[in-house]
């Protein structure tokens, strides 16, 4: 199944304005009846954080409640995403739900608390995050192919960095290694940001890492970019080709976030929800502001997101098992 990205996905609901249309009539018997809350299961100041808040602020104006962004982070998201699976099913607590969160974390760790594919309801999906592959200028390889060549000529003496085990930046990693055949050592951060220094610095070769990361140190030749990872290039880097047009299509990842409610949550709520995504991620001003932070909204309905959800999941299952990636 094709990522969900803002182009696709927005230029489809445009297409069939009658389903928003639909999910709004059904939702219209349904109206929050106080303040709301999102939780983000990542610590303040990440992108998962910033997006959350951008579309929490677009959803309030469309529900008529305020919605306070929490943050509840832990155990790669499972603290944040209990959080909500505990709450009460009345559409008032949501999740700011993502790729590791919802796809991974099932495989990855020997218990979550909780089941996401059953107490956890789709809502929405609300943006796309693509990453790219960059190495330390002193690596030899000005090329993607060029850096293959290099890692199979030395299998086991580079190594990448990633913000975590198991999450994107380490899961899209190893589906890279995987479709290239190469042997690159995996070394886990807290986050990016200590990740990206030590890349910098020379510490590690590689990494793939959220685009709007990279840009300005791309610019000053700190690191250098070989591919990106989305289904096409980005507005934001739009010399550096994907890893499809370098020979390695099954590598193309998108880490992405979606809105989540509380398994149980009725259906209408979940439609009036939904519907107030929908509008939030078609905004004008919000999609500037995401797509200068390197984020793209995405709007989805429930069911969308709910296929989406569950070939992401059967996706990044095997590349688990066959990386063999585990957190004891």
């Amino acid at each position: 199944m094709l990522p969900i990205n803002r182009r696709a996905l927005l230029g489809t609901a445009l297409a069939l304005p009658a389903l928003s249309d639909r999910a709004q009539a059904q939702g219209s018997e349904w109206t929050p009846s106080r303040p709301m809350r999102m939780i983000v299961p990542f610590v303040a100041g990440g992108s998962t954080d910033v997006a959350a808040r951008m579309i929490a602020d677009r959803m309030a104006e469309q529900l008529g409640q305020p919605i306070v962004v929490e943050n509840r982070g832990g155990s790669g998201g499972n603290l944040g995403g209990e959080m909500v699976a505990r709450a009460p099913a009345d559409g008032h607590t949501l999740l700011m739900g993502t790729t590791g969160l919802l796809t991974t974390n099932a495989y990855i760790y020997r218990s979550m608390g909780f089941d996401p594919a059953k107490d956890l309801a789709p809502v929405s999906m609300a943006y796309t995050s693509d990453m790219v592959i960059v190495v330390h200028p002193g690596v030899r390889a000005n090329t993607l192919a060029e850096f293959v060549a290099l890692a199979k000529s030395k299998p086991g003496e580079m190594s990448y960095g990633s913000s975590g085990h198991g999450a994107s930046t380490h899961t899209a990693a190893e589906l890279f290694k995987l479709a290239a055949g190469i042997d690159v050592q995996h070394v886990p951060y807290r986050g990016s940001g200590g990740a990206m220094n030590d890349l910098i610095a020379g510490n590690i070769q590689m990494m793939l890492v959220q685009i709007a990361a990279t840009t300005g140190a791309i610019r000053d030749g700190r690191i250098r970019a070989l591919a990106a990872t989305g289904p096409q290039r980005h507005a934001l880097l739009p010399d550096v080709p994907t890893l499809a047009e370098q020979g390695l299509p099954q590598a193309t990842a998108t880490s992405w976030g979606a809105v989540m409610a509380t398994g149980g949550t009725p259906a209408p709520a979940i439609a009036r929800l939904s519907a107030a995504c929908q509008q939030a991620t078609r905004n004008p001003q919000l999609i500037q502001r995401m797509e200068a932070a390197g984020v793209d909204p995405s709007g989805s309905t429930a069911e969308e997101l709910a296929a989406y959800i569950a070939a992401e999941r059967e996706k990044w299952g095997r590349v688990v098992r066959e990386a063999r990636i585990h957190v004891d």
